[in-house]
């Protein structure tokens, strides 16, 4: 595809999954943000417009390990939620405790010398903290549904019209969204110190990948599974 600054983000990924790490390493918002054209994203992270089409040229096409969103796009929705459950779900679940526990290690090691972990871990905490009831909110009250909507079924609901979750669900994001951004910040984009051990390093590697996960995570929900959600109400109810 043809990129221009009113290129929206979330439909660049779409075409080319290869931009996701190259957006990561700028700081620019592809999942929450996806809505918005390439400059104003490029504006907002701080990136010279005329830099980031140059690096966008020079992208090998897609890289090997990244997995493409575009395989979602047609995909059942109810196949799309059980990929987001099985994929990005289970692991949080898995994980956060992980992180917490090195967190807790690289606090009482660390802690005195490098001040700054004692937000980093404020800041972990908060965001675990808003993902465990989100993602049961998801697995219990919005996947449901939309595998109702897709079989035919209206349901019942107390909520009306599924976006009404959908709206909740992506102001949580955008909570999560501004945490990761900060964590980014108070680890010097995930830099461990001269006297760094390895559980510090282990720590912040796992921060990072965290990030891309839920960066992913994000993206299919806002940008794939809500818009198709909406869409599929709306020809349910003509």
């Amino acid at each position: 595809m043809s990129v221009e600054l009113n290129t929206k983000v979330g439909e660049l990924v779409m075409e080319r999954p290869e931009t996701m790490r190259f957006f990561e390493r700028l700081g620019i918002d592809y999942c929450c943000g996806g809505h918005r054209s390439l400059g104003e994203a490029c504006g907002l992270a701080k990136q010279d417009a005329a830099q980031v089409l140059a690096g966008l040229a020079a992208l090998e096409p897609f890289m090997a390990g990244v997995p493409s969103p575009r395989d979602w796009a047609q995909a059942p929705l109810t196949e799309l939620t059980q990929h987001i459950v099985a994929t990005h779900h289970d692991y949080l679940r898995e994980e956060m405790p992980r992180l917490e526990l090195l967190l807790e290690k690289v606090l009482r090691a660390h802690g005195e010398r490098h001040p700054e972990l004692a937000r980093v871990g404020e800041v972990y905490r908060a965001i675990v903290a808003d993902l465990m009831p989100h993602m049961m909110k998801e697995e219990q009250i919005l996947f449901p549904f939309i595998g109702q909507m897709e079989q035919g079924r209206s349901g019942s609901s107390c909520f009306g019209t599924v976006q009404s979750p959908i709206r909740v669900m992506e102001m949580e994001h955008e909570a999560v969204g501004a945490l990761l951004v900060e964590l980014r910040e108070l680890t010097r984009a995930y830099t461990v110190p001269p006297d760094g051990c390895n559980t510090f390093r282990a720590l912040y590697d796992g921060f990072e990948t965290m990030e891309q996960d839920l960066h992913l995570h994000i993206y299919l929900e806002n940008q794939i599974l809500h818009p198709r959600a909406i869409a599929l109400e709306a020809g349910v109810q003509a």
